[in-house]
């Protein structure tokens, strides 16, 4: 841990986080902003095969839900809104018809954005049909401890050791992230995870974001930042997005169903398998387009990178949807 800047104020990470990211000034809230598109890539923006897989899902949760006269759709850390503005596009008219876009966002909201959009800072309560949080959790702020402490920080990223943790903390790491040394407390996001999909009153909460389990946590953590695309050191300073892997395990709630993205995608119909190539013959128009969604469906379902994602599925009111061979978390 580094001891360098003596004498600069430093706080704990959760505190510094949060500041960082979305006090006066920060990375997301910035006016003007490019939006998270401009520093990282999502599924959401490698492909709008993903808002059409986010689209049947929705479909389910409506079928399930006998086709209510009002349907939400509550993207939680929706960017600039460009899940909701795909899902819109992919879906059919009447489903649109009946359908509330909810984006839950700290920023203001952008130019242009679709006006059937509704563009809010919190969930709604009460809400019927599903939330989605596409990583949302990873930048929930958290705490770091070593070695039974909590790590303080400085705007610079220099470190140095705090206080012993409180019980509640304490007591997070014995159950979900044994062994010492250093880690990313997620006891935060467990309670900002429980506080959304708590305002379901009936549907599915998903969350989907970088993922590690108990038996595999990191030895040295996850906590890095993102700037224009590049993976940078994560200082505080609001200059870069400041984010960690999610402990998706200790999120879940009853009934919850934890797989991968690629696993997820799959039962959603996205699929890179290439087209047949009599299809070049015979529509070689229709071949290009093919082979290009193939392509796309394969970066998202890639093992090697957005198909190790984590998809957290959890039911309020209504069943499971059936994913092949995967049970519940708990």
């Amino acid at each position: 841990m580094s001891s360098q800047g003596e004498g600069v104020d430093r706080v704990r990470w959760r505190r510094a986080m949060d500041a960082a990211l979305y006090g006066p000034g920060g990375f997301y809230v910035r006016p003007g902003g490019p939006g998270p598109a401009g520093h990282f890539r999502t599924s959401v923006h490698a492909s709008p095969l993903y808002a059409g897989a986010v689209a049947r899902l929705l479909e389910w949760v409506d079928a399930e839900l006998g086709h209510p006269a009002e349907l939400d759709l509550v993207d939680m850390g929706a960017g600039r809104g460009e899940l909701l503005a795909g899902v819109l596009a992919a879906l059919e008219p009447g489903t649109v018809a009946r359908l509330r876009p909810y984006a839950v966002e700290r920023a203001e909201r952008p130019a242009g954005l679709d006006p059937r959009i509704r563009w809010v800072a919190a969930p709604p309560d009460r809400a019927t049909g599903l939330l989605f949080a596409n990583e949302w959790l990873d930048n929930v702020p958290l705490e770091i401890a070593e070695d039974g402490r909590y790590v303080m920080v400085a705007p610079d990223g220099t470190e140095r050791p705090g206080g012993p943790l409180d019980g509640a903390d304490r007591a997070w790491l014995e159950r979900w992230w044994p062994g010492g040394g250093r880690a990313e407390i997620g006891r935060a996001r467990d309670e900002a995870w429980a506080a959304a999909a708590g305002t379901l009153e009936r549907g599915l909460a998903v969350a989907v974001d970088y993922v590690h389990t108990r038996d595999a946590r990191p030895p040295y953590g996850t906590l890095t930042g993102f700037r224009a695309g590049r993976e940078v050191p994560p200082v505080p300073d609001g200059t870069c997005d400041v984010t960690a892997h999610v402990a998706l395990d200790s999120c879940a709630g009853p009934g919850a169903v934890l797989l991968t993205q690629r696993e997820a995608l799959a039962a959603l119909g996205v699929s890179g398998a290439r087209p047949p190539l009599a299809l070049a013959g015979a529509d070689p128009v229709a071949y290009v387009r093919a082979l290009s969604a193939a392509g796309e469906a394969a970066e998202l379902t890639d093992r090697a990178g957005l198909g190790a994602f984590g998809w957290l599925v959890q039911p309020v009111g209504i069943p499971a949807p059936a994913w092949p061979g995967r049970p519940a978390a708990h």
